[in-house]
């Protein structure tokens, strides 16, 4: 019995390999029906662009090929950004050739300053923006580059080049509507739905455990950001898609809110030794809204909790820390509104509450670098292929322009060199392969679709995975470039060979520039990135803040950015992890603070409390803002409930600065943090 058993156990441990392996390796339908839509609108927009003539027919087909999303809302937004890039990169293009047509040092100078500044551009915008940015740097190039022989006729260039990027939307937008491409948002409402029960969970924890930490809530973060990319794509799917897009965004901002509120009680309830009555009904409320939120109970939630809030700063006794807690409470309450609120109006299209901003945080280093990188890359391989007399070196050039400013807007440049060398190698052999074996001598169309069919598919296949995307991307951008249909199609072998190595040669010298110019270490990012939050932190100091929600999102990309660049032992990345959370902790209670002292400043009894937080604040003294904490509640106690509410905000937030400068006080001093001027004062 037992050899039986053992003897059958080989077979079903063998046919559970083979079928985790095809599940791993065969693309699941919803990826076939993607390819299927992107090789019927790559037919269609070539089919277009041979009735009606125009010039590089084959760029209709690319165009599709860049802007092959698998939602609808993805690929509507990056073909506006497309379009609007095209037709700035086809303007300057214009103006370029006109003042440099005739002196080509200038005009590979002038097309090289443009590159830059559009990719230095790119890296402060986010998503498809950012592409449009970079795509009107090298369009100038395709454009510019592609005329340097005929000067004359670089407007007629400029106008195919608009319309065979006009056929190829009007193509991909037609059959994704057509063909019923996925929507974005029905995508992203389960992922939002998931991250809004992950922070849910998180607040539970964190009322049973006390504070998580910077890593459990660093963790929390990821789960969030990667969602703002959809949020800002669902504006062009539907008459609604402006509601739902702006629901998505208020509730991406106040998932952030939440987690950083529900932290707060936690960390102030630890130092109540002997929590009041309204601390513990708080404290449920927070349990209740983290267990099973409803609109109706939210409501009454946040009325019941203001209530408490005045009663404390009425009594003008209280714990300090028991006003922090029923204030967070409060603000944790409010978020849960907001993103339950931003949910809905994902679901069901109705007008949100608010419409938030998730702002980007870009470094400026790191901005100037990847800028340099792609202008000087391009500069040095256009001085040696003009020294060196190729030919078509205009192609090549045009191609180290592309691939070198899509690097530039990609997370990790290395990998996406890697991924174009393999991808063009593809690329050239398969076109080489359908070019003269397949299509050797052939002239019709359907063939010529069919012969495409095949790398099309596959390179969609490895654009839906992760690790393979930029190969697939290369694949189904490229690929239809170096085949190059034509009517009538020519088999000039020397051409295509020339032109595929050529490619190549530009891959290869995108692998080596992201590697050997002007490379950014993940030790320099978080070194650029503590910098940024370290000047953010002096001008919040100084009261040079922003709004609150905006502020408290800028801070969590930043964290988010900075968690990707950790590395080194587990202690190490945890306070290195520990500074970041402080810096932004920090700063977003000074930056709250200073808002809500200015709105206090009309109340004139409480001007001295005011002075002297504000002082407090600017040279960064725990006792001092701890003090006029304290000092601004006694004070408000005689005030009316809507200054009194208002002194229960800025005095969380000063407690709060307080306990972080303590908490921190080592790493803040290295910083030179306290250290400030108080000339600059504000009024």
């Amino acid at each position: 019995m037992a050899e039986s058993s053992a003897t059958g156990a080989g077979p079903a441990s063998l046919s559970d390999r083979v079928i985790a392996f095809l599940d791993a390796w065969v693309p699941k339908p919803a990826a076939w029906a993607f390819a299927l839509r992107i090789w019927i609108a790559m037919m269609l927009a070539l089919a277009a662009a041979f009735w009606l003539q125009l010039d590089s027919a084959s760029s209709a087909a690319t165009c599709v090929a860049i802007l092959a999303q698998p939602k609808r809302g993805q690929a509507i937004s990056k073909a506006v950004y497309r379009l609007l890039g095209t037709l700035i990169g086809a303007v300057v293009s214009i103006v370029v050739v006109a003042l440099f047509g005739q002196d080509r040092v200038l005009l590979f100078t002038s097309v090289t300053v443009w590159l830059g500044l559009c990719v230095f551009v790119a890296q402060y915008l986010q998503d498809t923006r950012a592409y449009g940015a970079m795509l009107s740097g090298y369009t100038v190039a395709i454009i510019a580059l592609g005329q340097i022989d005929d000067p004359q006729g670089t407007f007629d260039a400029a106008v195919s080049r608009v319309a065979v990027i006009v056929l190829g939307i009007v193509a991909i937008t037609f059959i994704n509507d057509a063909l019923a491409s996925p929507s974005t948002w029905r995508a992203l409402l389960p992922q939002l739905r998931k991250a809004w029960d992950g922070t849910r969970a998180y607040a539970r924890e964190s009322l049973a455990d006390g504070d998580l930490g910077a890593a459990r809530t660093a963790a929390l973060i990821r789960t969030i950001a990667p969602m703002r990319a959809d949020a800002s794509a669902i504006a062009g799917e539907l008459d609604d898609g402006p509601f739902r897009a702006a629901g998505a965004r208020s509730c991406i901002a106040a998932l952030y809110v939440m987690a950083a509120s529900i932290r707060t009680v936690a960390a102030a309830a630890a130092n109540l030794r002997n929590p009041s009555p309204a601390v513990a009904e708080a404290l449920d409320i927070c349990r209740r809204v983290a267990d099973a939120p409803d609109p109706a109970s939210l409501d009454r939630d946040d009325e019941r909790l203001r209530d408490l809030v005045d009663e404390a700063v009425r009594d003008g006794q209280r714990p300090l820390d028991e006003v922090v807690v029923l204030q967070r409470a409060l603000d944790f309450v409010c978020a849960a509104t907001f993103a339950q609120d931003g949910l809905g109006a994902v679901a069901d299209g109705h007008e949100p509450l608010r419409d938030a901003s998730l702002p980007t945080h870009r470094d400026f280093p790191v901005a100037l670098r990847g800028a340099f990188r792609v202008a000087l890359g391009f500069a040095a391989t256009a001085a040696t292929f003009v020294a060196l007399g190729l030919p078509q070196a205009s192609f090549a050039l045009v191609q180290v322009a592309a691939t070198a400013s899509l690097s530039s807007v990609t997370p990790d440049p290395k990998k996406f060199a890697t991924g174009v060398v393999i991808g063009m190698v593809l690329a050239a052999t398969f076109a080489g392969i359908a070019r003269f074996v397949f299509l050797n001598g052939v002239q019709g169309f359907p063939m010529l679709a069919m012969v495409m069919a095949p790398v099309i598919f596959l390179g969609c296949f490895l654009s839906l995975n992760p690790k393979t995307f930029g190969i697939g991307f290369i694949v189904i951008v490229f690929f239809p470039v170096l085949l190059g249909p034509a009517n009538p199609q020519t088999y000039d072998a020397e051409t295509f060979l020339l032109n595929a190595f050529l490619v190549v040669v530009a891959a290869t010298i995108l692998s080596i520039v992201v590697r050997l110019l002007i490379p950014v270490t993940p030790a320099q990012k978080r070194v650029f990135a503590l910098d940024s939050a370290h000047r953010a932190l002096a001008n919040a100091l100084l009261g040079e803040g922003g709004d609150a929600t905006t502020r408290t999102s800028l801070n969590a990309d930043r964290l988010f950015q900075f968690a990707g660049y950790s590395s080194g032992s587990g202690a190490v990345r945890q306070a290195s992890l520990s500074h970041a959370f402080a810096l932004a902790r920090l700063e977003a209670a000074a930056a709250r603070g200073h808002a809500e002292l200015r709105r206090l400043w009309p109340t004139t009894p409480m001007r001295d409390a005011i002075l002297r937080a504000r002082d407090g604040l600017a040279t960064a003294d725990d006792r001092a803002l701890e003090a006029s904490a304290g000092d601004l509640i006694r004070a408000a106690s005689r005030q009316d409930r809507r200054v009194r509410l208002t002194t229960a905000r800025a005095a969380s937030d000063l407690l709060t600065a307080a306990r972080t400068i303590a908490r921190h006080r080592k790493f803040l001093r290295r910083l030179g943090v306290g250290a400030v001027s108080l000339l600059k004062r504000p009024d």
